[in-house]
């Protein structure tokens, strides 16, 4: 008998990106990396965006699985992109860098280092400008937003400067909040923060009850377990203990189930009242 080769199914590349950023969100990073990783193509641009998406999803990866792979996505994305010409594949690629760079000083030896205590004060200072100077490159609001954001949680957790970062934040709001669901989502869970810091209870509880709805909706699994936890923070607050100790603990359970560690450590260390 012969066989017969079967038709390759040709798929668009801006689909198979969005497939695999849907398949991260849920916390399927190694399926979504292996979907990217499987989608040949000779055409520069294609290759661009499939190595873009590879650095963003390996990214979210390191930050909620404790990985640590951004870095050859990083560098394979930059060769792919360098000498196109387009500058929103560079932004792109600019600000997956100054998330990689914020989250490496934000964890340090692992573990969350608030504040610029330990850190060269020279590179805070250049990652602070590198996400102004994002801010005036963006090519549309919500790449604004987002640097917007990011500004906002450098001001916040590296230079400690509480009282500026919400006006970052309600800037980030005010972008996603009828084009991107994740953008408000990770908004108002950071102002529902200064609101519970502030003792305004209620405030937080609506913005962080809104954030876990966006993010659900949005498939975004780990972070919605991330904003459950927050939750949990808010009934301990409040002397609703045993709701506390519900959701954290079935925080920890799913987190755990999807690799998640970094949530599972913060629940686990919740209900061991552990700092």
């Amino acid at each position: 008998m012969t066989q017969t080769s079967r038709p390759h199914a040709a798929l668009p590349v801006d689909e198979v990106t969005a497939a695999a950023r849907e398949l991260a969100r849920a916390g399927r990073w190694q399926r979504a990396l292996c979907l990217l990783d499987a989608t040949v193509t000779t055409e520069p641009r294609d290759r661009a965006a499939l190595a873009l998406a590879g650095a963003q999803i390996a990214l979210e990866r390191d930050w909620f699985g404790g990985t640590d792979t951004a870095d050859a996505r990083i560098a394979a994305a930059d060769t792919a992109i360098d000498g196109l010409g387009e500058p929103v594949g560079r932004w792109d690629l600019d600000f997956v860098r100054l998330r990689y760079a914020y989250f490496r000083l934000l964890l340090g030896d692992g573990r969350f280092r608030f504040g610029p205590a330990g850190k060269d004060p020279a590179e805070l200072a250049e990652l602070r400008r590198r996400a102004e100077e994002l801010c005036e490159r963006a090519a549309d609001e919500v790449r604004r937003g987002w640097a917007r954001m990011y500004l906002g949680l450098i001001v916040d957790n590296l230079f400690a400067e509480r009282d500026e970062a919400p006006a970052h934040y309600e800037l980030a709001l005010e972008a996603g909040e009828s084009a991107d669901d994740l953008l408000a989502r990770e908004a108002l869970r950071h102002l529902g923060d200064h609101d519970h810091d502030n003792l305004d209870h209620e405030r937080a509880r609506e913005r962080w009850t809104r954030a876990t709805s966006l993010g659900a909706r949005a498939g975004n699994v780990p972070g919605t377990l991330s904003q459950q936890l927050l939750l949990a923070v808010l009934a301990r607050a409040t002397g609703d203990e045993p709701a506390a100790t519900a959701l954290a603990t079935e925080v920890a359970r799913w987190a755990g189930a999807i690799g998640a560690v970094r949530v599972e450590a913060q629940a686990t260390a919740f209900l061991t009242n552990t700092p």
